[in-house]
């Protein structure tokens, strides 16, 4: 028998109601236990706050007209009877609506392209709406508009996935890392238990998720946290991971995508290495003739185009740096320290290594910190040297140090402007993930550091990712992420947070990253202890 869609609902209100960790945890795992396998995936998808299908096509548009199609109002019946093709599609509505039916449903939907494919969307939606309780129309809505809000973040999930299945929470961790399918591994898990996990591997060809880095507030807090560490340069290029199998390479992006062939030079010269079959990760830079990279915007021209691939590589060459090796020779590298990974990656591509240093040495940091900046990048990268790769992962592996803050946070909302900026949406809502609640936590408000293109951009853009309007207001899905300068946090009851950027300023969209990989609200509160130990180091003002 199919599960109602009515037990998500009710098993995601619960969890969206219970403030503690282990709870949610344990009521993941009940809603999990009773599924049909083909039930699987779709259910950790919509509980981790997604559809399986990832974003579907369906604009606020669509969805604020489906929300005002209420099936209890007469005008509205009628506007739907007109709308819908087939009165035999209309009936059913005494039917329970099943998890299979709502999963189908988004499918189709997925699937609609061309001419026609924004109404036949809005129309599948209203009739899968029309035989649902209100209590599932404003799941769905929430669902599509990204503000389920439930605190079922992939690591809880993963965590109730493995109590579920009565598997160790690290088998599922690892599988979901060389997956990137969480749905996959569960289905897996609770089918098959454990030994149905060895299915999953690296695989070239198969992108992992990057691992990412956490921000440290200066090089001593970075050496205190890690001991000797190896320091990078921090570059402000393309994130790209690539695969090769003997002459066949394939480059792929920080999201995954496959960028093979944006980047010819990419791939000649990794197929010139001496590896016959490998993984590297490592990013790929426009440099101008002297060498100084040039900005983070003139690099991403690469990957925005099909054609003129010749002429743009003629134009603006590619460098890459690479600085991890995850597999070689079909041996997995990915589990072993990193002081072990990267003598394997410099074994293999010696002159293509980012530049680095082993040290425990402040001063020699600092001097290589400012090495960095001096070269025009962004700062240093300190690596623990005993650390896995932590695939998709921000540990306490990586740290990021810059000699201004700025973070990576996600647009929640913006405000229209006034004078200059009259019909433009300009002052920006901030907000952090809270890995905890699984939620965006607002920060602040910021108009600064937009140029007219950016201000027209965000305008077009966030009006598509709109929700709900209140005065002058646009609240949007939690999508973009945009790297924001700032002076310092201090602490402030006037936000969710309990804290405020100081003196904040848009530096860019960040269109490379996802929100889920946005700075964490515990980054924040670092970075706040941060400024009070140094305040309270350097003693009262004269």
């Amino acid at each position: 028998m199919s599960t109602s869609f009515s037990d998500l609902v009710a098993a995601s209100r619960d969890v969206a109601r219970n403030p503690a960790r282990l709870g949610k945890i344990e009521r993941l795992a009940a809603a999990l236990r009773p599924l049909a396998p083909d039930e699987i995936a779709t259910a950790v998808a919509i509980l981790s706050g997604g559809l399986r299908q990832g974003r579907v096509g369906l604009g606020w548009a669509a969805v604020a007209a489906a929300a005002r199609a209420d099936p209890g109002d007469g005008e509205a019946q009628l506007q739907l009877a007109l709308d819908v093709d087939s009165a035999g599609e209309m009936e059913g509505g005494e039917t329970r609506l099943t998890l299979v039916e709502v999963d189908q449903a988004f499918e189709r939907i997925a699937g609609l392209e061309g001419r026609g494919a924004a109404l036949a969307r809005a129309r599948l939606l209203t009739r899968l709406l029309r035989r649902a309780t209100s209590d599932e129309r404003d799941f769905v809505f929430r669902l599509l508009a990204g503000e389920l809000r439930q605190g079922a973040l992939g690591g809880l999930m993963e965590e109730a996935v493995a109590v579920a299945a009565a598997v160790p929470a690290e088998a599922i961790r690892h599988a979901a890392m060389l997956s990137g399918d969480l749905g996959a591994v569960a289905r897996a898990a609770l089918t098959g238990g454990r030994d149905a996990l060895a299915q999953f591997s690296l695989r070239i060809f198969r992108p992992l998720k990057p691992m990412l880095a956490q921000t440290a507030e200066d090089l001593a807090a970075a050496l205190e946290r890690l001991g000797e560490a190896a320091f990078e340069f921090k570059l402000d290029g393309a994130r790209v991971q690539v695969h090769r199998s003997g002459t066949d390479v394939r480059v792929f992006s920080r999201l995954l995508h496959d960028v093979t062939d944006a980047v010819p030079e990419l791939v000649e010269t990794v197929r010139a290495l001496p590896a016959r079959e490998m993984v590297l990760d490592g990013e790929v830079i426009a440099l101008r003739p002297d060498g100084a990279p040039q900005p983070f915007q003139t690099t991403m021209r690469r990957f925005g185009r099909r054609l003129d691939v010749a002429r743009l590589r003629d134009e603006l060459p590619l460098t890459p740096f690479f600085f991890d090796l995850l597999a070689r020779e079909g041996e997995d590298l990915f589990g072993s320290p990193a002081r072990e990974r990267f003598a394997a990656l410099e074994a293999v591509a010696p002159s293509l290594l980012v530049p680095r240093i082993v040290t425990a040495d402040e001063p020699e940091a600092q001097s290589f910190f400012e090495r960095a900046l001096a070269a025009g990048h962004e700062g240093v990268v300190a690596k623990a040297l005993d650390a896995p790769y932590q695939a998709g992962r921000r540990g306490l592996g990586w740290l990021k140090i810059k000699p201004a803050h700025t973070l990576d946070l996600v647009v929640l909302a913006a405000e229209w402007g006034h004078g200059r900026r009259t019909g433009f949406l300009s002052n920006l809502h901030l907000g952090a993930l809270d890995e905890e609640g699984g939620e965006f936590v607002m920060l602040g408000k910021t108009f600064k550091g937009m140029t007219d293109e950016m201000l027209a951009w965000q305008t077009h853009t966030l009006q598509e990712l709109a929700v709900r309007r209140e005065g002058n207001t646009v609240h949007v899905r939690p999508e973009r992420v945009v790297e924001v300068a700032f002076s310092d946090v201090q602490e402030s009851p006037h936000y969710p947070g309990g804290m405020a950027l100081r003196f904040a300023r848009i530096k860019r969209y960040r269109d490379d990253k996802p929100a889920r990989e946005a700075d964490s609200l515990a980054t924040v509160r670092a970075i706040m202890a941060g400024e009070r130990r140094r305040q309270a180091k350097a003693g009262p003002p004269p």
